[in-house]
């Protein structure tokens, strides 16, 4: 198993560190939106109970930073249309510790990446919205695929460090490093102060 994911991260390291660090050093305006995916209840059992705690105080943070921006929050849920869980149900739903509202836009997929036959694009483009900032569940399945989605559709995209939970701690870790994810402190940074 341990050669199996060091290899699945060599491989995504062959593609080269992408988005929002490409941009460190270099001026340009970026117009993010920041997605939570998946952190629905069903999922959360599979997930590392060591850092769940941090990895929900690090997600409320930046919904918190984003709403303090005025920039928006979309909230992703992924259902398989045979085994669900089916919207509206306890299962489906974000767990009560996560900030999202019922305003935000909601984006339900049936694929890991957040893009594939969902309107998540035409929602980010209709709102000038250039790049992504990833944070949720799971940093080795639906992050990661929303992750190189993003890429493939030419928007600049990042995680955050932190922000981003699996089933182990360590391959949380590996990719956090592959990808090149975000420090809290670089985010803020690149965001800017909030408009007055």
């Amino acid at each position: 198993m341990k050669k199996a994911l060091l290899l699945l991260v060599l491989g995504f390291l062959a593609f080269g560190a992408a988005g929002v660090c490409a941009q460190e050093g270099q001026e340009k305006e970026l117009h993010p939106a920041l997605l939570v995916v998946d952190v629905q209840n069903i999922w959360l059992p599979y997930m590392s109970q060591e850092d769940q705690e941090a990895v929900f105080g690090r997600i409320n943070e930046l919904i918190a930073l984003f709403r303090e921006r005025g920039l928006p929050v979309i909230r992703v849920y992924h259902t398989d249309i045979v085994r669900g869980p089916e919207p509206g149900t306890e299962p489906f739903e974000f767990p009560a510790a996560i900030n999202i509202k019922d305003d935000d836009p909601m984006v339900i997929k049936n694929y890991p990446s957040s893009f594939m036959k969902t309107d998540l694009e035409k929602i980010l483009r209709d709102n000038g919205r250039d790049c992504v900032i990833l944070c949720g569940l799971s940093a080795t399945g639906c992050v990661l695929a929303t992750h190189f989605g993003a890429m493939e559709r030419e928007f600049e995209t990042a995680m955050v460090a932190g922000a981003v939970l699996s089933p182990k701690v360590e391959h949380t870790k590996a990719i956090e490093e592959s990808q090149y994810a975000l420090s809290m402190e670089r985010l803020i940074e690149i965001l800017g102060n909030p408009e007055k």
